[in-house]
């Protein structure tokens, strides 16, 4: 990828939702609301404590990730949109679940 995030910083891609309800409506891209699933592409090497101790990250690449509705930064890299996040933001891994590829368009 070609970036690394530094100290408690992780890099997330959005999980993109499928874009029908369970009864079968089709829900348009204006009405969707952006996920807070996302997967972790890349971790930074932790952060320090106040005895300058380092403290090892709790998430890695390839975990799936609930986070804050205004979590994060958005930029962009190599043309594909991701999120900047402190570790704190992340509320928890979702265990057991499959990450979804996102599809070309």
């Amino acid at each position: 990828m070609g970036f690394r995030p530094l100290h408690d910083r992780v890099v997330v891609r959005r999980v993109e939702e499928e874009g029908r309800t369970k009864g079968g409506i089709i829900i348009p891209d204006t009405a969707k609301e952006k996920p807070m699933e996302g997967e972790v592409v890349a971790v930074g090497p932790g952060a320090r404590d106040e005895k300058g101790v380092m403290v090892a990250m709790s998430v890695k690449a390839g975990d799936r990730v609930l986070f804050g509705k205004w979590s994060g930064t958005e930029v962009k890299l190599n043309g594909e949109e991701l999120m900047i996040m402190k570790e704190s933001d992340i509320m928890g891994i979702i265990e057991g679940a499959a990450v979804s590829k996102k599809k070309a368009a």
